[in-house]
């Protein structure tokens, strides 16, 4: 009698044993080296806010880097960043904000990134990391066709108008304490046209197609008083997600695909 039970107590724990190894869950599959294997497109890393997803941050009011065509964001730096998204195999999701308060936004993790014609500078680099240049600009000084304003040195007295949050403001207040600042620039330009102040300053590109497109009586006066270097705009730390951005574009640059970005919106390589 108590050999028979103690061989029914071995074939329980037996029974039981089996049931809890079959009720685990399956190891993970493993590629040939040994790693996790992830579906393509997806993407399993903490440097984006959202699996999968590249969300960056644009201004939408800086013709023609970004701005609405019949309802839809598009332009320049709009479309490097679709780019950049397909690039990482990550669904793009692009957004406007503000621009004055687009570096916060990245900084804070609202944004993975600002492609947003950022110039890089040391200010901005106490709050977030950039990627290597994607192209080079210059500030300029706008002004109306009877003005007799060539150079910074001119402005003393003058009435002043920039973009909110840009790095000519800085270059404005250095040198009158009469300013007025705009939510964009094509704003400030089309008030000059209108006699609301004396001259604007911003980039030399974007005041160019300005004139072109919206056919504001202005003039570019003088030369371009600096060359400027704009990033992409990513959270401190997040080398990651830099290092594939940085990748993205080496690989745009050789394959032509910036080339064919640049010359649509520009007729020329804006990266030279």
């Amino acid at each position: 009698m108590t050999k028979k039970r103690n061989g029914l107590a071995v074939l329980l724990l037996s029974l039981a044993l089996l049931a809890a190894g079959c009720g685990q869950s399956a190891a993970p599959s493993s590629g040939s080296d040994g790693g996790q294997t992830t579906a393509p497109g997806t993407s399993n890393s903490p440097m984006t806010k959202e699996e999968g997803v590249f969300t960056f941050a644009t201004s939408g009011e800086y013709h023609p880097f970004s701005y609405f065509k019949d309802g839809q964001l598009t332009g320049f730096d709009v479309e490097i960043g679709l780019e950049i998204a397909k690039r990482l195999g990550l669904e793009a999701n692009p957004v406007t904000s503000p621009f004055s308060g687009i570096v916060t936004g990245v900084k804070e993790g609202r944004y993975d990134a600002a492609v947003a014609s950022h110039t890089i500078t040391k200010e901005r680099l106490q709050q977030v990391d950039f990627s290597d240049s994607y192209y080079l600009s210059g500030g300029h000084l706008f002004t109306r066709p009877d003005s007799d304003i060539q150079s910074l040195e001119d402005l003393k007295g003058k009435e002043v108008a920039v973009a909110l949050g840009t790095v000519y403001e800085q270059f404005a207040r250095e040198h009158t304490d009469k300013i007025m600042t705009y939510d964009s620039d094509v704003t400030a330009l089309r008030a000059l046209e209108q006699g609301k102040h004396d001259a604007v300053i911003t980039d030399i590109i974007v005041g160019d197609i300005a004139m072109q497109e919206q056919g504001f009586n202005i003039k570019a006066s003088g030369i371009a008083f600096s060359q400027d270097e704009q990033g992409i705009a990513v959270r401190k730390g997040n080398e990651e997600l830099l290092n594939k951005i940085n990748e993205a574009l080496k690989q745009m640059h050789e394959d032509g695909t910036y080339q064919q970005l640049s010359e649509k919106y520009f007729n020329r390589d804006i990266s030279k």
